[in-house]
């Protein structure tokens, strides 16, 4: 760690097929909420890559945003707003002004089912119509992981907390469609991960 700059290793490996994805997904002008956005590092090369944007990166954790703000700080990026405490879980988001599009990356298996209910419940309240929610993860589909890592990977999830754990992709789409958000595209990613694009009604 440099200074409260925080590092995660997969950031370097994932985030180049992320932008590739998103440039196709955002709109072409307005501000990118981020969910749990961790260390910092994927909104400011989100930022340096998308220029026509602006990212307002968020976390629960005061020492994240501590990272975030430096990782701006360190990048030099001037379409990145200072990093805000926002809960996914919470009843509803209070911010101004409501974001074009969302991301949420590696958020949904490493908290509480009660997160992803409220991200889909915030984010359909939130979205303008054709908004894009981007939700990037290890995901099971019909019941069952994708690979033998992602096993073990929900195994340690589960250890480390019992509310913890890879998803399935069917259960997340069902809960995004009672808040009003629908399936647009699922993007196979390196590492057995998955781009999951739903788009508001």
């Amino acid at each position: 760690m440099t200074g409260a700059r925080r590092f995660a290793p997969a950031t370097e490996r994932n985030r180049g097929p992320i932008v590739e994805v998103l440039r196709t997904g955002l709109p072409a002008a307005g501000l990118v909420l981020e969910i749990a956005s961790g260390t910092g590092e994927h909104v400011v090369y989100f930022a340096d890559a998308l220029p026509h944007l602006t990212f307002q990166p968020s976390d629960l954790d005061p020492a994240n945003r501590a990272s975030i703000a430096a990782w701006i700080e360190h990048a030099a990026v001037s379409n990145v707003r200072a990093p805000i405490d926002l809960d996914a879980a919470a009843s509803k988001w209070t911010m101004a002004p409501t974001p074009d599009a969302i991301l949420c990356i590696n958020m949904i298996h490493i908290s509480p089912w009660a997160a992803t209910l409220g991200l889909m419940r915030n984010a359909g309240a939130a979205l303008p119509p054709g908004g894009l929610l981007y939700l990037y993860g290890a995901f099971k589909r019909n019941g069952a992981h994708t690979a033998p890592s992602n096993v073990a990977f929900d195994e340690s999830l589960r250890a480390r907390d019992p509310a913890w754990g890879v998803r399935d992709l069917e259960a997340v789409i069902e809960v995004a469609a009672t808040a009003g958000l629908a399936l647009a595209d699922t993007i196979e990613m390196p590492a057995n991960n998955l781009s999951v694009l739903l788009r508001r009604n």
